[in-house]
């Protein structure tokens, strides 16, 4: 027959002890304090019976949580929520959660995250946007050991896999179509257009080279936010105030516009606001424009003239390449791992609604 397995509660009514005492003296738990006597006792009934400790269960590798980190730089804008939205889309259909990391545009945050890594420990991370240079050395070393992507402006070389926008085709997108309009004097209203948000400064740069080819490089105005509004976190609004307070400005200037963009459709609901509180009819006197085609740029009451870089789906690659590289790293060719850098890039299209007409003679 089968000997019983000796149990804490045998040892118990053995040393005529509670059983929670018995289960801290064995398990070397001394937070309570016994007597030399009572530790001796218990430890030397527990050896003649025979007893043995149950084996400690242990957490297979495989069960551990499948996850993603995300670094954002400005979670008010619905740009970045549409690049969530995708990226959490594709997450959930392979069984992953996502850690969100929203930078605010600070270097010392952006720092405390990567710091935060090892601890972690995701399978895989995506930027959402440019990483700051002066951390593309961790980022880099990071990459050896976890697959990386950044969604990146198509000029950066970065050794890592990347979602590429060409944002200097953007901005040559939006300035033909309001060339071919006729428009030869206008304003382009943008956020801070510092080194480290080269992104912004590439959509300005496509911008004003196509007015350039046509020799109207001149007749364009570019009016920024002051580099202290990146200092700052961001509020719901912040873009939007970009959008409505340059606008104001610039009306304030009396200088002769007849179309005005925004860098981004946020910025460009601003500047309708400011144009309809000055009297200001559109397309009719201004014509107005943005991108990104967010959500608000389609209600039939703002109707936007955009420009669609699908954004949700760029965060979804962003995802399908983490989940290929995971793959690739548990596959072996030639008793080596496959090496392989993923670009993806998409064609932008002109979305045009009722804020763009020929412009006013």
């Amino acid at each position: 027959m089968r000997k019983k397995k000796t149990t804490s509660t045998d040892i118990a009514k053995a040393a005529g002890v509670s059983q929670s005492a018995v289960s801290m003296i064995l398990n070397k738990k001394y937070n309570v304090s016994f007597s030399k006597e009572t530790v001796e006792k218990v430890e030397q009934i527990a050896k003649e019976l025979g007893y043995q400790p149950p084996k400690r269960k242990i957490r297979k590798e495989s069960r551990r949580e499948k996850l993603l980190v995300v670094f954002c730089s400005n979670l008010t804008n619905p740009y970045y929520v549409m690049l969530l939205q995708g990226i959490e889309t594709r997450a959930k259909e392979a069984g992953f959660g996502l850690f969100i990391c929203n930078t605010q545009r600070s270097l010392k945050m952006e720092e405390r995250y990567l710091r935060m890594m090892p601890e972690l420990s995701p399978l895989g991370i995506i930027y959402t946007c440019n990483p700051s240079r002066c951390y593309m050395e961790m980022i880099e070393e990071l990459a050896k050991q976890i697959p990386i992507v950044v969604v990146n402006n198509q000029n950066e070389q970065m050794s890592v896999d990347a979602v590429e926008i060409d944002n200097s085709k953007l901005g040559r997108l939006m300035a033909s179509h309001l060339l071919e309009l006729g428009h030869r004097d206008v304003a382009y209203i943008a956020p801070p257009l510092t080194i480290r948000q080269k992104q912004r400064s590439k959509r300005v740069e496509g911008f004003l080279k196509e007015f350039d080819r046509w020799g109207l490089k001149e007749r364009v105005i570019i009016k920024a936010a002051d580099e202290a509004y990146d200092m700052n976190v961001a509020n719901i609004d912040s873009e939007y105030k970009i959008g409505y307070d340059l606008t104001k400005e610039l009306l304030a200037e009396k200088r002769r516009v007849t179309a005005i963009v925004g860098l981004n459709d946020m910025i460009a609901f601003g500047i309708l606001d400011a144009l309809h509180e000055e009297k200001y009819k559109v397309p009719g006197d201004i014509s107005v424009m943005g991108c990104d085609n967010t959500l608000f740029a389609r209600m039939h009451k703002l109707a936007l003239t955009t420009v669609e870089h699908f954004v949700v789906f760029k965060g979804r690659d962003a995802c399908d390449i983490i989940m290929k590289k995971i793959d690739s790293g548990q596959m072996k060719y030639s008793g080596m791992e496959p090496v392989s850098i993923y670009h993806v890039e998409y064609e932008p299209r002109l979305i045009i609604r009722s804020t763009t007409s020929y412009a006013k003679k």
